[in-house]
């Protein structure tokens, strides 16, 4: 059987992550240059402007991520919320097998 972990070893590599986040600021460059190239058809006088799009979308992220934060403030328990581990730890011989 193959090792599990083995097929994610690519993405451990420091190259590795190093060489994503150089395609990633690539790819974040071409797009902003690309803009000086498409004509825009603004439907709202906003969004005409240069690079609208990608500060819209770092702005939504950024706000899907501080909604998140606020809601494990209210969604988060405590680590003995299903209780201690030593006082409901089942028995050994749980179907009944016992060895």
């Amino acid at each position: 059987m193959a090792d599990p972990k083995k097929e994610f070893d690519w993405f451990d590599k420091p190259s590795s992550r190093k060489l994503l986040w150089w395609i990633l600021w690539i790819t974040c460059g071409l797009t902003v240059v690309a803009e000086l190239f498409i004509h825009r058809h603004p439907h709202f006088g906003i969004d005409g402007f240069f690079s609208f799009y990608s500060v819209m979308g770092f702005v939504g992220c950024a706000a899907m991520i501080l909604a998140a934060k606020g809601l494990g403030v209210f969604l988060k328990r405590n680590e003995d919320y299903y209780g201690d581990l030593e006082e409901e730890t089942p028995p050994d011989d749980i179907d009944g097998n016992a060895s």
